[in-house]
């Protein structure tokens, strides 16, 4: 059973590798990339965008909303491709995320806390 869950997750990794370089969900985004840079906006764990401030424009919040129900879109239709859940491809796109996430940006840790790379 192990065996089989690492070797889906190796699959999962794979696929999600080549397919974060395409998709809309994790396109460039002015609105987004100078919120990140304000410290406004970062990456969660779960592989989902956050609000660090909460008094954000109300154009960050519509396009984290947005960018969000995109990045789900895809990690339903790869959680159905791969046979695992929505949630684990979302941790697994978290941690990309997170790991690429440049210096003086902020992500969530796992306990919840906005910690400025």
């Amino acid at each position: 059973m192990i065996t089989r869950l690492r070797f889906i997750m190796a699959g999962l990794a794979l696929t999600l590798g080549l397919s974060l370089f395409s998709p809309s969900a994790f396109a460039a985004d002015a609105v987004i990339d100078a919120a990140k840079v304000a410290g406004e906006v970062g990456e969660r764990p779960d592989g989902y965008l956050g609000l660090v401030e909460s008094n954000v424009a109300p154009a960050v919040r519509r396009r984290v909303d947005e960018i969000n129900a995109r990045r789900r879109s895809l990690y339903e239709r790869l959680a159905r491709e791969k046979n695992v859940t929505v949630e684990q491809v979302g941790f697994l796109t978290g941690e990309k995320q997170i790991a690429g996430t440049p210096a003086g940006q902020y992500y969530m840790s796992t306990s919840g806390s906005w910690i400025r790379k």
